[in-house]
């Protein structure tokens, strides 16, 4: 038995429907890989230049951390200049003399502050820091527990977050454990079974 016309005609209507919808299922599938892919290459460019801008800025911002680590003693030498003047000048030349020692340490304090280089001076009794602070020497204290800052004795510095130069301190001493009276030791109870004289 034949197809009608009719038949025939809902046949290739459903095969080209079949056919359009197969097509438009593979377009969509490439549009949608395609506009993937495009996203993709649009990250990559974001990070290539938030990564080119982080470098330019890193160039910038250290290319004159060597320039900075120079200018260092002038501020050192200012600072113990100024250290060293008497609380009360009675020589009028020698008060200008000196307020324009503290103008200049002023003014270069300003300019180290504008570039982005900062002072790190820990106040005593302040935790050291390893990575910012240098002990020079270890002293007994009484008002300041073991470990901490109990001087400055060269401020350090630092260019946005790294250091150019270590804050150079003294810190306490850590004190001694208790002494141990009668054999008996008070940090864990236990008898050690010496006897210790302290009379003497």
């Amino acid at each position: 038995m034949s197809d009608t016309p009719e038949t025939e005609g809902a046949n290739l209507e459903q095969d080209a429907d079949a056919l359009l919808n197969a097509e438009l299922e593979k377009l969509t599938a490439e549009n949608a890989a395609l506009k993937e892919q495009a996203l993709r290459y649009a990250a990559d460019a974001e990070n290539v230049k938030r990564r080119a801008e982080r470098d330019m800025n890193d160039a910038r911002a250290f290319a004159i951390q060597r320039f900075a680590r120079d200018l260092l003693g002038v501020a050192d030498i200012l600072q113990r200049a100024l250290g060293a003047t008497p609380a009360e000048i009675a020589d009028p030349a020698f008060k200008n003399f000196v307020a324009g020692i503290d103008m200049t340490e002023k003014e270069l304090a300003g300019a180290f502050e504008r570039n982005g280089v900062k002072k790190i001076a820990p106040l005593k009794g302040e935790k050291f820091d390893p990575h910012l602070h240098q002990a020079v020497s270890e002293i007994p204290s009484d008002d300041v527990d073991g470990g901490g800052v109990v001087t400055v004795m060269q401020a350090g510095y630092e260019l946005f977050g790294r250091v150019i130069r270590p804050a150079m301190v003294a810190v306490a001493a850590r004190k001694a454990a208790a002494p141990q009276a009668n054999g008996y030791a008070p940090e864990t109870g236990e008898d050690t079974g010496e006897t210790i004289d302290t009379k003497a």
